[in-house]
């Protein structure tokens, strides 16, 4: 079995890292700054609509071509905590676009891509659930930060502390 994830893997898996950054920031900007949020609020829609896309793809990616193998070392409950924070990523990359959509869809907010491209609403006009989903939306949004945070330390660790291979599995 192999010790590295595929191209394609690694490249989702940068590339979405780099676009999920950027997402969150945008996030934080847009209720920030008032004088901005129009200007962020057309990046964020159609961003989070490609992150949307590209974590569908590398899902598909990922359970044709599994992950490498961990250390074999590696206490087992260290590696269930490994497999499940991967899964609770893939889970927040997924629900934190699809809550927007339905909160904007659920507010009567059209959702611009490109030009006159527009995604259609998944979710019926509806004041009270609107309400429902912007917090909603924010939550998620803290807890993918944090789940990204607790990630990219682990990264770290692997690379510096315990030189095990597993960062450079998606380095090389």
């Amino acid at each position: 079995m192999t010790k590295h994830f595929t191209v394609l893997s690694r490249v989702l898996h940068w590339l979405m890292a780099a676009l999920l950054l950027a997402m969150l920031f945008i996030g934080v900007s847009m209720v920030a700054s008032l004088s901005d949020y129009h200007r962020l609020v057309s990046i964020h829609k159609p961003l989070g609509a490609l992150i949307l896309v590209l974590v569908a793809i590398r899902l598909i990616n990922r359970l044709l071509h599994p992950a490498p193998p961990l250390p074999a070392g590696m206490p087992a409950p260290l590696k269930f905590v490994a497999h499940a924070s991967h899964w609770l990523l893939y889970a927040l990359m997924f629900a934190l676009p699809l809550v927007g959509w339905g909160m904007l869809s659920a507010g009567g907010y059209p959702i611009e891509l490109v030009g006159s491209f527009h995604l259609p609403a998944i979710l019926p006009h509806s004041s009270s659930l609107y309400a429902i989903l912007r917090p909603a939306h924010t939550v998620l949004a803290y807890l993918l930060f944090a789940t990204f945070l607790a990630h990219m330390a682990a990264a770290l660790a692997h690379a510096f502390i315990f030189r095990d291979g597993v960062f450079e599995s998606m380095t090389h």
